[in-house]
């Protein structure tokens, strides 16, 4: 299949699958005669699984390290454990700052009612600060 399909099926921007092939998280593609970049169903099982990493938020360098660990399947696990340990450490630490940011909101909401103007606004206050 072409990138435009590939595109389509994958629901990635074409744009996403060249950066994915430069940063060698996706294998270089055959070409055709005419030099257009030629798909295998591989290049499908291979984005998807580079988009379900970023759905859980891995960075790039990470995907591109579980791919490379992906393809030596005799290797210990210890790696692939060691980078989701770091993954669900910046998680946790993530939650934890949002968790903060949603009760500072709170604080911020209830300290100007919705009868209030601007000129006494407690939201608009606290941000003066």
């Amino acid at each position: 299949m072409k990138i435009g399909e590939l595109s389509k099926t994958s629901g990635c921007s074409i744009q996403t699958i060249r950066y994915y092939e430069k940063e060698g998280l996706l294998a270089d593609p055959e070409r055709s005669e005419g030099n257009f970049r030629l798909y295998s169903n591989k290049a499908m099982k291979e984005l998807e699984f580079i988009k379900h990493c970023r759905s859980l938020d891995i960075p790039l360098a990470n995907i591109k390290r579980l791919i490379e660990l992906k393809n030596k399947p005799e290797e210990s696990c210890l790696s692939v454990n060691t980078l989701i340990e770091q993954q669900l450490t910046l998680v946790n630490k993530r939650m934890k700052e949002l968790k903060a940011l949603k009760k500072e909101l709170q604080q911020m909401a209830s300290t100007c009612g919705s009868d209030s103007t601007i000129e006494t606004c407690g939201i608009i206050k606290s941000l003066d600060s």
